[in-house]
């Protein structure tokens, strides 16, 4: 199966790219973030009419996340992280045949030290502990999408200008790698251990022709997958069609 992720930053405008995307790619699981479209204006027919199930959970103008599926969903769904009381829309998990999907859009956090970026942190840790609750239920546990934290400095085009800056600053890499202490692997590194590729660029200082961006959008995998996991890798294609999202579509193959 190809389990993919992908920020559309806006399903409204993009739906004509992840339609094209879904035909050529063909994934069999798709994790969206950024739709910004309320529910009730999901193109859930228009998906179903490429064959792909969905499940959603959105508001309007900002946040929104989605799973299609070619496989049918079970009837449980979470949409918000237990036990943590925020009004935005930025998980949404389910189950897939013998996959526990949970889709994320992490908090941006705006700027090292600021509010914003302590609600980012306390909610990365509020992410953890259901992370954790999740595993002991679903050992074949898929973690995947925007998660607005570079890794380390591989993923990051000049890391010497990012370096404590927002995305990449110790705190923020520190709550990511306890994430992967729970036994999560980053898919993309099993496969490529390069400096260079990036899934996020900036639309402006023609940062994609430059080269110039961060890899952001990441596919999380339980160990009980790693063994399962036969490839990964980063479609830079749609960011090179006309309007494009500023980030491109990850994915991981497993068996």
């Amino acid at each position: 199966m190809k389990i993919a992720s992908w920020n559309v930053n806006s399903l409204n405008v993009r739906m004509p790219h992840l339609s094209q995307w879904l035909r050529e790619a063909q994934p069999d699981i798709v994790a969206l973030q950024e739709t910004k479209l309320e529910d009730a204006r999901f193109p859930d027919s228009e998906l179903a009419a490429l064959g792909y199930r969905s499940v959603f959970c959105g508001q309007k103008t900002y946040n929104g996340v989605a799973l299609l599926s070619r496989v049918p969903f079970t009837s449980e769904c979470v949409t918000a992280i237990p036990d943590f009381e925020d009004p935005q829309k930025r998980v949404l998990a389910a189950t897939v045949g013998d996959l526990r999907i949970v889709d994320l859009y992490v908090v941006n956090g705006e700027k090292v030290g600021s509010e914003k970026f302590e609600y980012k942190l306390r909610w990365l840790a509020a992410v953890r502990e259901w992370l954790r609750a999740e595993l002991q239920q679903h050992p074949n546990l898929i973690v995947l999408g925007d998660f607005n934290i570079a890794p380390d400095d591989r993923d990051v085009h000049d890391p010497k200008r990012w370096r404590e800056k927002i995305l990449c600053s110790t705190p923020e890499r520190d709550a990511l790698r306890s994430l992967l202490g729970l036994g999560l692997h980053d898919s993309f590194r099993l496969f490529n251990d390069e400096a260079g590729h990036f899934s996020w660029r900036d639309y402006r200082l023609e940062a994609f022709r430059r080269g110039w961006g961060l890899r952001i959008d990441l596919v999380l995998i339980s160990e009980a997958l790693k063994a399962r996991a036969t490839a990964a890798g980063i479609d830079t294609t749609p960011r090179t069609w006309e309007r494009p999202s500023d980030h491109t579509p990850v994915w991981v193959q497993i068996d």
